[in-house]
């Protein structure tokens, strides 16, 4: 990683970490990094990703229901798409992650997906 560890708190190091090694196209919720560590909570994992994860690939720590990061959707969504992350329509049209789909369970051996593309990415 490019950053300085003397300038990062231990638990945050070990969130970004995490956050780097999600794979392109895949997602972890907040709960998901805080579990796979297995110390803290969403919040802790949240409050790291605030301060200091602009530095990794910060789309991909989201919110369990699938909702863009709020103030950063056009961003993020610029990135899902890019990645081809799944992504579904709401019946409002507006475009959420999909979970199922999109969610990495942390097991570097499963690092694809099923490859289909979804209307959200048309």
């Amino acid at each position: 990683m490019g950053r300085m560890s003397e300038e990062l708190p231990a638990y945050a190091e070990r969130v970004l970490e995490v956050a780097e090694r999600i794979p392109p196209g895949r997602v972890m919720t907040y709960g998901d990094v805080a579990e796979w560590l297995g110390e803290g909570g969403p919040r802790q994992v949240g409050r790291v990703m605030a301060l200091y994860g602009g530095a990794v690939p910060w789309w991909r720590v989201v919110r369990s229901d699938g909702v863009p990061l709020p103030g950063h959707e056009l961003r993020a969504l610029e990135h899902y798409r890019a990645e081809a992350t799944p992504l579904r329509l709401t019946a409002g049209g507006e475009a959420r992650l999909d979970m199922r789909r999109a969610r990495w369970d942390g097991d570097p051996g499963d690092p694809g997906r099923d490859g289909t593309r979804d209307e959200a990415h048309t």
